[in-house]
């Protein structure tokens, strides 16, 4: 199975395990299971912190991407297919970043890891 990380779920992997559930936990250490970081999510991480809406230190791009090196997180680009379903989703979440990860999730058959239980009134596979 391979799984997407909600940008929370990246943060507290990295800074505070502690507020991860066990099945989330146990979910990301199988090695049976790939992980992935949307490039929205990034985005996401980089505009918060610019607006003062997320306390990250100031070297916050260069650690996050070491721990994502660390535990084996890849990469998952924003392809026209994604922004194409996203626009299609009906509006049960309203936040553009979560849509759109949800649009990923769908579109590429994935799980996402999050705490928010809004992506599963979209159909999407969530582990917490």
């Amino acid at each position: 199975m391979t799984l997407l990380l909600d940008t929370q779920v990246l943060i507290w992997a990295v800074a505070a395990p502690d507020r991860l559930t066990d099945v989330s936990k146990a979910a990301m250490a199988d090695i049976h299971n790939g992980l992935l970081f949307s490039v929205a999510s990034w985005w996401e991480i980089a505009i918060k912190v610019r607006l003062g809406k997320l306390d990250l230190d100031a070297d916050w791009s260069p650690a996050l991407k070491r721990e994502m090196r660390r535990i084996g997180v890849e990469w998952l680009p924003i392809r026209p297919q994604h922004c194409e379903a996203a626009a299609m989703l009906p509006f049960h979440h309203r936040d553009p970043f979560d849509r759109l990860l949800i649009a990923q999730a769908a579109t590429e058959g994935l799980s996402v890891v999050t705490s928010d239980q809004r992506f599963t009134s979209y159909g999407t596979h969530v582990i917490w």
